[in-house]
């Protein structure tokens, strides 16, 4: 799982629904910098903070992780 494509990917859905970084930390019951960091790629994101994540977002993990085809290929 990339990191920070993870982070980017969460970030975007966060918007999508309206909401900012300090009210989704405050929804994840996390700090702000812990949020900030994860959106950056700095941070690896726990199973059950990815769960609390996909709920609060109304996602699918599947949304959120979406596998793209070129990952991993060099041209």
């Amino acid at each position: 799982m990339d990191q920070k494509r993870i982070g980017r990917r969460i970030k975007a859905f966060r918007k999508l629904k309206g909401y900012t970084q300090v009210e989704f930390a405050k929804e994840l019951e996390i700090p702000l910098s812990v949020l900030g960091r994860m959106e950056r790629g700095s941070k690896p994101v726990s199973e059950d903070l990815l769960d609390k994540i996909i709920a609060a977002l109304d996602i699918s993990k599947e949304e959120l992780i979406l596998y793209d085809k070129n990952d991993g290929e060099s041209d």
